[in-house]
């Protein structure tokens, strides 16, 4: 048996706002409003659907990225281009600086709500 994720809901206080943000650093649409929604569809079939927090609170949640290494450099430009910093660790310790981890390249950087985002070139390797 196999499940794929199809979606996930994303908490935003402007979920217009939010959701461009991270289509105009990741390189993606932003897709016509769906009910509540205003959904990102990622390159492999999932959809974020930003969504206005009902009590306009927003708990940070993690969301991780895999990127082409060919894009990367262009991702990290419209984070500057932006103001936005990035960072080398999931802590945000290591201020404008990328990881590279598993033979790749990765940054952290926060949404307008403070959701903590990363992109990656290389999927994580897991013990088997």
């Amino acid at each position: 048996m196999t499940a794929d994720l199809n979606h996930t809901v994303v908490h935003a206080t402007d979920k217009q706002a939010s959701a461009e943000f991270l289509a105009g650093i990741l390189g993606l649409e932003v897709g016509a409003p769906f009910g509540p929604f205003v959904p990102v569809d990622t390159g492999n079939g999932v959809t974020l659907d930003f969504y206005t927090a009902p009590d306009g609170q927003v708990a940070s949640q993690h969301y991780a990225f895999l990127v082409p290494d060919e894009e990367f450099d262009t991702m990290i430009d419209r984070l500057e281009a932006a103001g936005v910093t990035y960072y080398a660790d999931p802590h945000h310790t290591e201020k404008g600086k990328v990881n590279d981890l598993f033979g790749g390249r990765g940054a952290y950087f926060e949404d307008p709500d403070g959701h903590n985002m990363e992109i990656i070139t290389r999927p994580y390797a897991r013990p088997a």
